[in-house]
């Protein structure tokens, strides 16, 4: 990695905040909430000045910035965060990020922004914002089976009035519709049902009860495709600042701090029926050891981060296990943030002891932003933000990953996936980089939408990780593996790759280019215990970096092919 080091500002704690001592064990709810401060000032995107935008490519990720003139420049002065994304199941290629946007730095008036890709992230287009001049903030994307792309935004005044309108995109276009009301408030977060039950096409959307639109209740739904939404409701346990997940059979989850302290947990399996209105089976509260922040140091005017919940919709050992992560003030020890996570293989009924995702032992670094999300076929990723490579007294932060193919059981060594970045750069008149990130997986990698300051401002981005290629080789430690090799390499059309099977069973062998796409199947068979050799040929690939990725199922290894032209 290149490191960067220009935009770096130091921090000493002088008036910093405890959140130990202010926070613990109060209601935060009614602590943090979105209104308009600064007024809308229109800004023209002619003429502005711009600089190079900002992209990586490594052997295990590819990064490149969302929020870009046509002609693919950073635009200089503006801002962006707390993105959110949606990925076409229908045609992969095919996405969409949301985030906040902010014309002009010194002024945190914020509008619906958005960018597209149509290429698989390689490329990504802004056009501009849903809603211009019209405060929003809070962008929640989801999308359902068919490939319909949805965009719930919030918006308010200073009189602490607030709703939520739903956009849509149901043509396979680019262009949003006029919007749903959707009642909502401060916070909001959003799922759709993508099974194959009654409730496929269910919107279903939460948010902080304290600062809602429609009290008492905090969640709403939609059986019709967002053509209207439901009545609103209360959530038993009254979770806050978290997230939604669908189980395989349809089953509802939710997850927020609670009102005091901890984690609940709430499941429904009657909201898929619109038959019948929503009703909650239970609530459970959750032990992360620990509690959500607000105001932290590391983001003065946000959250250390929202809670996760997700479930294993696979048809293996994982189904129908349900996870919870998110980073956390310790409550056994004093620190101000660690990820952590746990899960309930009975449905949400009983919880694992909770357990720390990052690897750093110091009690005085942040691990903030922990975003979680689960493939199709089970596999666990997480990201966060993590200062344990900045100099004393900074938040200068980078990103990490590490992820766990035996249902959390146990996780890859913490991956270093950025270069460190100064998080109180590029503030738009507002101490803090949002409130969160956003990450969809499929079985390949991990779609990410975060933000960060790598080309001296506050911008949004796109990632893709490629897990195979991230600490396979701690997740498979004390096993007999595959002694996957090849050669030469480089080379510059063809090369052997041999590997060795220490037991019978299903085989699959696989090129990948740099983006974690698949281009060429080689083995997909069942095979014997013994050693293996084939030629694989490259003439009709183009120059690069390639990887050839063997999995058997309980095994898994991969490694890099260059070709030289």
């Amino acid at each position: 990695m290149i490191y960067l080091l220009f935009g770096f500002i130091f921090f000493l704690p002088t008036n910093s905040f405890s959140q130990k001592e202010n926070f613990k064990g109060k209601d935060k709810s009614k602590m943090h909430h979105e209104i308009p401060d600064d007024k809308y000032v229109p800004t023209s995107r002619e003429n502005v000045k711009t600089s190079p935008a900002f992209k990586y490519s490594g052997k295990n990720i590819f990064t490149t910035q969302v929020n870009i003139n046509e002609d693919g420049e950073n635009i200089l002065g503006d801002a962006a965060n707390e993105p959110s994304i949606a990925v076409d199941p229908t045609n992969p290629n095919r996405m969409v990020i949301g985030w906040r946007q902010f014309d002009d730095v010194n002024n945190n008036f914020r509008q619906a922004g958005y960018g597209y890709s149509l290429d698989g992230g390689q490329t990504w287009t802004f056009p501009g914002v849903i809603d211009p001049g019209v405060f929003r903030s809070d962008p929640v994307l989801d999308f359902d089976s068919d490939g319909n792309f949805y965009y719930n935004s919030l918006t308010s005044d200073a009189n602490y009035n607030f709703t939520c309108k739903v956009y849509k995109i149901d043509d396979g276009g680019i262009e949003w519709d006029e919007g749903t009301d959707a009642h909502g408030g401060d916070k909001q977060w959003m799922r759709i049902d993508r099974t194959d039950g009654i409730g496929n096409g269910n919107n279903y959307s939460y948010w902080t009860q304290y600062w809602s639109s429609c009290l008492p209740g905090f969640f709403t739904r939609s059986t019709d495709n967002c053509t209207s939404f439901e009545n609103c409701v209360t959530i038993s346990g009254t979770p806050h600042w978290g997230t939604l997940a669908v189980g395989p059979d349809g089953e509802l989850y939710t997850v927020g701090a609670g009102q005091n302290y901890g984690f609940m947990v709430t499941k429904s399996t009657t909201a898929q029926n619109s038959d019948f209105p929503v009703s909650w089976d239970f609530n459970k509260q959750v032990d992360l050891d620990g509690e959500l922040s607000v105001n932290v140091e590391v983001n003065p005017a946000g959250l250390l981060g929202q809670a996760w919940i997700d479930v294993d919709i696979s048809d293996g050992p994982g189904r129908g296990n349900v996870y919870v992560a998110a980073s956390v003030d310790r409550n056994s020890i004093n620190d101000p943030g660690d990820v952590m996570f746990t899960k309930s293989t009975d449905g949400g009924d009983t919880w694992s002891t909770p357990l720390r995702i990052n690897h750093d032992l110091a009690t005085d670094n942040y691990q903030w932003f922990g975003t979680m999300s689960v493939a199709p076929n089970g596999r666990i990723d997480i990201v966060w933000l993590d200062t344990r490579g900045a100099p004393q007294y900074t938040y200068l932060s980078s990103l990490y990953y590490s992820f766990s193919i035996d249902q959390g059981e146990t996780w890859s060594d913490n991956k270093e996936l950025s270069d460190l970045f100064n998080p109180h750069l590029g503030w738009p008149n507002q101490e803090k980089m949002g409130d969160y990130f956003d990450m969809i997986s499929d079985n390949e990698g991990a779609h990410l939408a975060w933000a960060n300051t790598l080309n001296g401002e506050q911008d949004v981005y796109y990632s893709y990780i490629t897990p195979e290629y991230v600490g396979i080789e701690d997740v498979n430690k004390n096993q007999n593996f595959l002694s996957l090799t090849n050669y030469p390499n480089p080379f510059n059309e063809k090369t052997t790759i041999r590997y060795k099977l220490p037991e019978s069973g299903t085989v699959q062998l696989a090129i990948y280019n740099i983006y974690g796409k698949k281009i060429k199947t080689l083995v997909n068979e069942n095979q014997q215990t013994g050693v293996y050799n084939l030629v694989f040929n490259a003439v009709e690939l183009s120059e690069g970096i390639y990887y050839c990725r063997l999995n058997t199922g309980t095994c898994l290894e991969t490694i890099p092919l260059v070709l030289i032209k």
